[in-house]
């Protein structure tokens, strides 16, 4: 186990689904910190800055891909992560539908969104990029964890689907779930966004 390994521990249900207390993290070299927040239940908290400035990293060291150079990362790992990372795999084979899909994610195929139950039908190799990424998304949102984490979500998506998300995670923050979410699009984060927290040295 590894010093970044020594700062993660496991939360009480009681406490912040996340917490990020003067954070320096990156790779070969810290590459973004210090940074402190949390994160409760109910709550949607963006990370923003330039491009490059080390939004991705802060997720990578919360789910232990980047290393912690100092300071600490407390989640509740038993209350359920899910992670869409900023380029997800769509394989070009993949001869399963929507619903499958969202099977075997753990998601719920019930009452989803209009837009994510147009997919349920369809397989998931002739998605588009946009219909895929509104699938994964759906894929974190609609599964049981309480931590929802987000890079990115919105991207090859039309204005109107990138709405469509936005209504998604605002029932997320509403049924309970606390959304970390990096994004580019500031009319979204204005929309859905408890906090927005500035990244950047």
């Amino acid at each position: 186990m590894g010093p970044g390994d020594q700062r993660r521990r496991i939360l009480t249900s009681s406490s912040p689904l996340l917490t990020v207390d003067a954070l320096v993290a990156g790779y070969a070299r810290p590459v973004v910190g210090p940074l402190s927040f949390t994160l409760a239940r109910g709550e949607i908290v963006a990370l923003t800055g330039a491009n490059g400035s080390g939004k991705t990293t802060v997720l990578n060291a919360v789910i232990g891909t980047a290393r912690i150079f100092g300071g600490r990362v407390a989640c509740d790992r038993s209350a359920g992560v899910a992670v869409l990372r900023q380029f997800p795999v769509h394989l070009k084979e993949m001869p399963i539908l929507g619903a499958e899909f969202l099977s075997m994610t753990g998601a719920a195929t019930g009452a989803v969104p209009a837009l994510v139950r147009s997919l349920l039908d369809v397989r998931v190799d002739r998605l588009s990029g946009g219909q895929y990424q509104l699938l994964t998304v759906w894929a974190c949102l609609g599964s049981p964890a309480a931590l929802v984490m987000l890079d990115e979500p919105t991207n090859n998506m039309d204005p109107g689907t990138v709405a469509a998300v936005g209504d998604m995670l605002i029932d997320a923050a509403a049924a309970g779930q606390g959304v970390l979410v990096i994004s580019h699009e500031a009319p979204l984060l204005a929309r859905i966004a408890s906090r927005e927290i500035a990244v950047g040295r």
